[in-house]
C-alpha cells in the first residue's frame, strides 16, 4: 500500500481567471476537496482546492498558486494525490484501486494469471487488467468472479468465466 491515492486529474482551464477543470475520482465527487492539500504525483507541487461550480463530467475549482488561464491549461492531465491519512476507512469488502495494483491473481486452483495492472470502470462495474503469463486478461472485478482480495497477503483469487472460444 502506498502513503498516497490518486483522488483526480485536472481536465483543463475553466474560464479565464484560473479555475480548473476538476475530474474527481472519488465515490462522492466533492469530497475531493475534504482531504486537505493535493499534490502532483511526484510531490513537486501542493494545492489547496476550493470548489467553485458543479460542471459537465467535472467539477470547477480554484487551486492556490493558479491564477490565470494559461496556469490552469498548463496543467492539464496532472493527477492529485491525497494522503491515505485523510481518506476515510473502507468497509472490509472495498478497496481503493491503489491497493490492488500490483497483486498477484491466482486462479482457484492456485495458477498464477498475472498481476493487476489496472481498473477500469466503464459504468457496469469495475474490471481488473492482469498481465501475466499468457499475456493480458480482462477480469470482471465481482465477487463470483474474484471472490478474494488478501491485500495482508499481496494476492488476489479469481475465478474468471470461462471464454467463449
Amino acid at each position: 500500500m502506498t502513503d498516497r491515492v490518486c483522488v483526480g486529474a485536472i481536465a483543463g482551464a475553466f474560464g479565464v481567471r484560473g479555475e480548473v477543470r476538476l475530474k474527481s475520482f472519488c465515490t462522492v465527487a466533492r469530497d475531493i476537496a475534504t482531504y486537505g492539500p493535493l499534490t502532483t504525483e511526484d510531490g513537486s507541487r501542493s494545492f489547496d482546492v476550493q470548489l467553485t461550480r458543479p460542471g459537465a463530467g467535472a467539477l470547477g475549482a480554484r487551486l492556490s498558486g493558479v491564477a490565470s488561464r494559461e496556469q490552469a491549461e498548463a496543467l492539464k492531465g496532472t493527477t492529485l494525490w491525497a494522503d491515505r491519512a485523510a481518506l476515510p476507512a473502507l468497509p472490509d469488502d472495498e478497496f481503493y484501486h491503489a491497493d490492488l495494483i500490483g497483486l498477484e491473481v491466482v486462479d482457484t486452483g492456485g495458477v498464477t494469471l498475472g498481476r493487476v495492472r489496472a481498473i477500469y470502470d466503464h459504468g457496469a462495474g469495475d474490471i481488473l487488467e492482469l498481465l501475466g503469463p499468457r499475456g493480458t486478461l480482462l477480469i470482471p472485478f465481482t465477487r463470483a468472479a474474484v471472490p478474494t482480495v488478501d491485500l495482508a497477503a499481496g494476492r488476489i483469487v479469481a475465478d474468471p468465466p470461462e471464454a467463449d472460444e
